[in-house]
C-alpha cells in the first residue's frame, strides 16, 4: 500500500461481472473502491449478448464476497446448477448487487478512463515514482475529469475490442470497407437481429464457442426460412478439438454444443471451408467475396457471401496503460508471470492452476489487470478465476499477504482444450501420440493403454474430405 496515499480510493477500471466483485472484495476488506464504466449501466458488455446461454451454472458465476453482501441484504441465490444468460447474470445478480448502497455509493456510470499515470511522474521517471499516487484520466459526459487513487485494478476485460478477420492478426484488406455487413461476436441472430440474417447467406469465421452457438442459431433459422445458408470457416482442420469432448466435459452445456456443432456438420447442413486463412473482402455484384489462401500458399475464393459474422475471440485494449511500467509476456499480453499458466499452445487442456496477486504485479507497483484482460490473448478464462483474482489482490492491497497467497481454484474439468481452437494448435493433452497409432495425443494414448476408450475427445466428421481431421485435444 502506498504509505501517502492510504485515504486515496482503489480505482476499478470496469463495472463487470469481475469489477464488481473487486468492489464487493475491496468494500469486505475496510478498502474504498472507486469503479468507473464507460456504459450507462453495469455489465454493458454482458447485455450486449444477454440472450446467449452461459456454459457454466451459478455456482461459478457468483463471487463470494459479493454472494455475502447480497444475501445479508434478503438476496436469494439462484439454483446453483442452473445455466443462466448473460442477461440472466446482470438482472438476478449484478443489478442487484450495485443497487446496494456500499456498491452503489462506489459506482461512476458513463465514466470512460482513458489513460492512467503516476502523478507528476511520466514513464520515463524513477525516483519517488512509487510514492505517488496513480491518476486517471476519465471521460464523462460532464467533460474530462481526473481522479487519484492508491491502486488501479483494471477490470475492462477484452469483449470490446474483437479479434479481426484477417488471418495473419490485421484486418482482412476491405474489411473496415464493408463493416456494415460484419458483425463480431455473437449478435441476436434468432432475436433482434434475425432480419438481417434470413434468407442470407452468412459466413462465420471463428472455431471457437462463439462460432459454434452462430452457427445453430442460424442453423435453426434456416429451419424456418429455408433460403438460409451458412458458410464456416476455420483457420486450421483440427476437428476434434473443434467438437471438443461431448458428454466428458465438466460443463456440459459446453460439451452438448461441440456435440451439436458436430451433429450439424455431418448432415450436411453447413458449407464447411477448412484451412482458409481469409486476407481480403471484396464486392462483387451487390455480395461479398472473401479471398484467402490455404495452407500452401494457393489462392482461394469464397463467393456471393451477403454478411459476415466473425468470432475470432478477442484481445486487449493496452493503449490505458501506455503511461505506466507494465510488463507483458510478448505474445499474450498477459503477464510474464501468468503467460506460462495460461498460455494455450501449452496449457489448454484440465484445469487453471490457481494464481493471484503475485502473478498479475507489474513492475508498476499497485496496478492490476484481473478478469479477461489478465489473460491477454489467451482465450481459456472462466468468471470463477477472475473473482479468485479479485479476492487475492484485495487481499494483498490490504496488507493480508497470508490471505492474498492462499490461492484457490475449484475449475471444473473438461474434455475440452480451448475456447478458440484453430488459435491454440499447440502440443495440447500433452501432444502427439508417442507410439500408438490409433490415439490422437498422449492423454488418449494413456486412456487407451489403460483400457478404456480413449480420452474423450470428438472425432472427426463423417461427411467431406475437406473437414477430416488427424488430431484431437
Amino acid at each position: 500500500m502506498n504509505p501517502n496515499s492510504a485515504s486515496l480510493p482503489v480505482a476499478v477500471i470496469g463495472a463487470g461481472p469481475v469489477g464488481l466483485a473487486a468492489a464487493a472484495e475491496l468494500l469486505a476488506r475496510g478498502l474504498r473502491p472507486l469503479v468507473f464504466e464507460a456504459g450507462a449501466s453495469v455489465a454493458a458488455n454482458l447485455e450486449s449478448f444477454r440472450h446467449v446461454k452461459l456454459f457454466s451454472p451459478w455456482r461459478y458465476n457468483v463471487d463470494r464476497a459479493a454472494r455475502g453482501m447480497l444475501e445479508a441484504a434478503g438476496w436469494q441465490a439462484p439454483p446453483d446448477d442452473e445455466l443462466p444468460t448473460a442477461g440472466e447474470i446482470v438482472d438476478r445478480y449484478l443489478a442487484p448487487l450495485a443497487a446496494l448502497p456500499a456498491v452503489a455509493s462506489t459506482l461512476r456510470l458513463s465514466a470512460r478512463v482513458e489513460s492512467v499515470a503516476r502523478e507528476g511522474f511520466d514513464k520515463v521517471k524513477t525516483k519517488g515514482r512509487e510514492q505517488a499516487p496513480f491518476v486517471l484520466r476519465v471521460r464523462t459526459a460532464g467533460g474530462i475529469e481526473e481522479h487519484r487513487a492508491q491502486a488501479v485494478l483494471d477490470a475492462t476485460g477484452t469483449w470490446g475490442v474483437p479479434n479481426p478477420l484477417g488471418a495473419n492478426g490485421l484486418t482482412a484488406l476491405g474489411e473496415r470497407e464493408h463493416a456494415e455487413r460484419i458483425a463480431y461476436g455473437m449478435p441476436d441472430i434468432l432475436g433482434t437481429h434475425r432480419a438481417r440474417y434470413a434468407g442470407k447467406r452468412v459466413l462465420v469465421a471463428g472455431a471457437g464457442h462463439s462460432a459454434a452457438g452462430n452457427l445453430l442459431a442460424l442453423a435453426k433459422l434456416s429451419e424456418s426460412d429455408p433460403a438460409t445458408r451458412i458458410v464456416w470457416t476455420i483457420r486450421g482442420r483440427n476437428f476434434a478439438r473443434i467438437f471438443g469432448g461431448g458428454e466428458n466435459d465438466g460443463l456440459v452445456a459446453r460439451g452438448a454444443l461441440g456435440t451439436r456443432l458436430r451433429q450439424l456438420v455431418e448432415a450436411g447442413r453447413l458449407e464447411v471451408r477448412a484451412d482458409f486463412r481469409a486476407e481480403a473482402i471484396r464486392g462483387e455484384a451487390g455480395a461479398l467475396v472473401i479471398e484467402g489462401r490455404a495452407p500452401d500458399g494457393s489462392p482461394e475464393r469464397i463467393e456471393a457471401v451477403d454478411e459476415i459474422i466473425v468470432s475470432a475471440g478477442s484481445r486487449p485494449d493496452l493503449s490505458l496503460s501506455s503511461e505506466i511500467r507494465v510488463k507483458l509476456d510478448p505474445w499474450l499480453e498477459s503477464t510474464e508471470a501468468l503467460a506460462p499458466l495460461i498460455d494455450p499452445n501449452e496449457h489448454s487442456c484440465g484445469t487453471v492452476r490457481p494464481h493471484g496477486h503475485r502473478e498479475l504485479a507489474h513492475p508498476e507497483r499497485g496496478f492490476y489487470a484481473i478478469g479477461a484482460k489478465s489473460y491477454g490473448r489467451a482465450p481459456n478464462f472462466l468468471l470463477a478465476t477472475g473473482y479468485e483474482q479479485a479476492r487475492s489482490v484485495a487481499a494483498a492491497l490490504a496488507g493480508d499477504l497470508a490471505a492474498a497467497d492462499d490461492v484457490r481454484l475449484e475449475l471444473p474439468q473438461t474434455g475440452v482444450c480451448s475456447t478458440q481452437f484453430d488459435e491454440a494448435a499447440g502440443a495440447c493433452c500433452g501432444g502427439p501420440p508417442k507410439a500408438r497409432a490409433d490415439a490422437c495425443c498422449v492423454r488418449d494414448e494413456v486412456a487407451k493403454d489403460d483400457g478404456k476408450a480413449g480420452c474423450g475427445c470428438g472425432a472427426a466428421p463423417k461427411r467431406a474430405a475437406t473437414v477430416t481431421a488427424s488430431t484431437c485435444c
